[in-house]
């Protein structure tokens, strides 16, 4: 039986590869010495199956085993969609 898996919420800022998304987590932490909130973000390439996932989409993204040189998460269901101009 698997372990319960991370799960990440982030943006997707890129979906221009085949099969692939760019997800940027933003999480704010606090500064040791200021004590000042701070935003900071990654980015974590993650494997979208069906080519869904467009940019500018909210999405939950979820650990797996390595897909590819730098994959090790997979799109698992899109929260919000992007607004369109």
């Amino acid at each position: 039986m698997r372990k319960n898996r991370k799960k990440l919420v982030g943006i997707v800022v890129s979906d221009k590869m085949e099969k692939t998304v760019v997800v940027k987590v933003e999480r704010n932490k606090i500064h040791p010495k200021y004590k000042k909130v701070v935003k900071t973000f990654k980015k974590y390439y993650a494997h979208n199956e069906d080519n869904e996932a467009k940019e500018g989409d909210k999405v939950m993204i979820m650990e797996s085993r390595p897909l590819s040189k730098l994959k090790r998460w997979v799109v698992i269901k899109i929260i919000e969609r992007a607004q369109k101009l």
